[in-house]
This record gives C-alpha cells, sequence and structure tokens, in this order.
C-alpha cells in the first residue's frame, strides 16, 4: 500500500514534466514552423497630465510698439487706456497683471500709482512698483527711466500705508457713457407688458404727472415698495430668427407705494423722481436694484459666441468709440459682463471685370473695432464700443476677438 501511494505521488510530480519535453521533442520533429502563442504586451498608463497642460497656451500679448516701462497713474485714467500703453490689445491685461494678494483690494488702481512692465522669457509682466505689486521671477529687469542718469544717487522711497475708498479707485472702462444704463431699466419683455401695472389717472386728473405728484395704477396683484415707471418703446428684433427679443424700456421715472389697492379700486403711488412727463397707461415695474458695477474684468467669452448688432443709442446710423449698443445675445447664451467682442465689418460686393459676366465678388469680413459687454439680460446685452478701427452699423456681426 505504501509502495502504491509513493508511486502515485511520484507520476503526478514527473507527468507535467513529461508533457513538456514531449512537446518540445514533437515540435522539432515538425517540418512546420512552430506555432508561437504571442501574448499581449502589457499596456503601462502614463499619469494623466493636467488639462492646462494639455491644452494649447494662449500666447502672450503683444506690447505696444512705443510702451512705457513706468507710467505713474494720473486722475481720469481708465485701466483700459492705461493697458493700452503696454499692450496692443488692452484687454488682455489680466492675463499679465500680478498683485501682491495679501493686501486690501490689490487690484484696485489709484492715482499716483507707478506702474511698471517687466519683460521675462519674451512674456510682458505688468505690475505695481512697491508693497502692491509683485515682481516676476527673472533676470531681466526694466530699464533705468529717462531721467535717472548714470553716477547720479538714487534715493529709493519705500511705500507708506494709505486709506483710500474704492470710490477713488481708477475704473475699467469710462462711467460716463454707461451709468444711465446700470442704474435704470431698458429692456422689457412682452411677458412683463402683459403682467405689469399701468397708471390710469393722476390726483386730480392731471394729464402730465412729475415729482411728488400722485398716481393711481390698477393690476397691483403683488405690490411692492418701489417702482420703476417706463414706457415701451421700439421693439428689439433679431435679424436672424425675426423673434422679438424685448422692447426698449424709455425710463420716466421713479414711484413709491403709498397705498395697496383695495374694494375694486387702484394703488396710490408717488413719483419721487420723474425725468420726463408721466402719462396715463405708462407702465411700472419693479425698481431694478443692480448693485453698481465700476470694476469689470475684461476677457474673452468661454463659448464660441456670434451675433448682430441690432440697435444704437442716441438715434445714430453710424457707430463709433464710447457710444452703447444692443447685441441679439444675452445671458442664455453665455455672454456676461467684461466679454470682449471683435466688431466684423461686412465686406463689400464688388466686381470682377475680368471674369465672365463680370460676376460680383464678396470681399472678406475686416474687424471694425472692439467691444466690451457691461450689461446682460436674457436674451440682449448692452456693450460699449472701446475701439473703433473705422465705422460700424447695426447687423454688423460680431464674435470673440
Amino acid at each position: 500500500m505504501n509502495n502504491k501511494m509513493t508511486g502515485l505521488r511520484l507520476a503526478s510530480v514527473l507527468l507535467p514534466t513529461l508533457i513538456i519535453f514531449g512537446s518540445i521533442s514533437l515540435s522539432g520533429c515538425s517540418t512546420s514552423q512552430p506555432t508561437t502563442i504571442q501574448e499581449e504586451p502589457m499596456v503601462q498608463e502614463e499619469p494623466m497630465e493636467p488639462t492646462q497642460e494639455i491644452e494649447t497656451q494662449p500666447e502672450a500679448p503683444e506690447v505696444a510698439y512705443d510702451y512705457p516701462e513706468r507710467y505713474v497713474v494720473v486722475k481720469g485714467d481708465t485701466l483700459w487706456d492705461i493697458s493700452k500703453r503696454f499692450l496692443k490689445d488692452p484687454w488682455r491685461w489680466p492675463s499679465v497683471w500680478h498683485i501682491n494678494p495679501g493686501i486690501n483690494n490689490p487690484h484696485l488702481i489709484y492715482p499716483g500709482d507707478v506702474i511698471v512692465m517687466y519683460i521675462i522669457n519674451g512674456k510682458p509682466y505688468i505690475t505695481l512698483d512697491g508693497k502692491a505689486g509683485v515682481r516676476p521671477t527673472g533676470n531681466q529687469t526694466p530699464k533705468l527711466p529717462p531721467e535717472i542718469k548714470p553716477g547720479l544717487k538714487v534715493v529709493k522711497l519705500s511705500p507708506s500705508a494709505r486709506v483710500s475708498g474704492i470710490h477713488k479707485a481708477i475704473t475699467t472702462i469710462s462711467m460716463t457713457a454707461i451709468r444711465p444704463f446700470l442704474d435704470r431699466p431698458r429692456v422689457v419683455t412682452e411677458d412683463m407688458l402683459d403682467d405689469a401695472p399701468y397708471i390710469v389717472s393722476s390726483y386730480e386728473e392731471h394729464l402730465i404727472s412729475g415729482t411728488g405728484n400722485r398716481v393711481y395704477a390698477k393690476n397691483m396683484e403683488n405690490p411692492i415698495s418701489a417702482y420703476n415707471i417706463v414706457r415701451p418703446g421700439k421693439p428689439y428684433v433679431d435679424p436672424e430668427s425675426g423673434d422679438t427679443l424685448g422692447y426698449e424700456a424709455i425710463y420716466l421715472a421713479d414711484a413709491r407705494l403709498v397705498k395697496a389697492a383695495e374694494d375694486d379700486k387702484p394703488a396710490t403711488l408717488v413719483v419721487t423722481k420723474a425725468l420726463r412727463e408721466v402719462l396715463n397707461n405708462d407702465v411700472l415695474i419693479p425698481y431694478e436694484q443692480r448693485e453698481e458695477m465700476f470694476q469689470f474684468t475684461p476677457r474673452s467669452p468661454e463659448a464660441n459666441i456670434k451675433g448682430q448688432i441690432i440697435d444704437v443709442f442716441n438715434g445714430v446710423s453710424l457707430i463709433g468709440q464710447h457710444m452703447v449698443v444692443v447685441l441679439n445675445r444675452g445671458e442664455d447664451d453665455g455672454l456676461a459682463p467684461g466679454h470682449v467682442l471683435a466688431v466684423m465689418k461686412k465686406g463689400a460686393r464688388v466686381h470682377d471685370s475680368q471674369a465672365w459676366l463680370f460676376t460680383g465678388v464678396d470681399l472678406p469680413d475686416e474687424r471694425a473695432g472692439i467691444m466690451m459687454v457691461f450689461k446682460t439680460y436674457k436674451n440682449l446685452s448692452y456693450a460699449l464700443i472701446m475701439e473703433a478701427n473705422r465705422a460700424m452699423s447695426v447687423n454688423d456681426r460680431f464674435e470673440k476677438p
């Protein structure tokens, strides 16, 4: 019994070895090519690089050919104008702006600040001279100002602490042109007009009401304390779809609720400030309380937005610098305050005198200017023309710069 068990153990050990040797000898005797079993190569996964490193990095902004290496900010400057002294595309200043995050409001610039530009490895760096600025690492430093000559003693003054209100900081763009659009309603939709309260009469049935007069309004189901009084103007029509995107809201006055409607009687309001006469059937919309924005961050839109200019204020036919225009794209399309867009002038159609039957040729579109969005609605936006290379007009298209 023991011998039998021992034999079985030896057979279990030697059998795999004999099978392997037999396979080798048989393959050697065969005239055909041996069958090769190829193992799948092991794929070594490389670590994923961060997304920002995979994507193509944007090129550094081009500097202006006559840029100053030091500039002292004066009252009345805007950040756009200052950036234009250093860069060909002033809206790209956030990509080269280096500030000290350890101080209060480091992004604000005040009159008297000194702005310095460094060129490190071919890339511009703009910062403030002093504690608010962050000097980039590198070997190149700005040249000495022309008033500092070799051999003269240079005394460096250290900046001291100061307390300045935010309202004294320079703004990104001129506020004169856009302020009326920031604190007053300018667009009403058809739904707003259908449900909006309206004035039915005034105290003692005056035909015209002004500051301090009482007016009576109907359709005030959910009254609030303050209203804007507007008059619907021209419609804003999308030239591509033909849809009415909204109506111009002609601002008339502000009004305060005195007594809510009761027993089928209209509500009573008092006109607190009137810029124009208030008439019967003028519309009341909720007071547009928007935070006043005086600092915008210029940037290119994330989405590939294209559209058209559908109106210009002041009733002019040609559009120039510092004019306010209406765009047929808004928040639903990805636009936000601060987005910079290029205005493209449609190329003219000319005749080719050497072509058969004098066929026409459409010239390519050319960039006519740069504008910045400063106020958005659902389907509409307001933009300020920042630069104008040539005259623009309604229906000119726009795209990412």
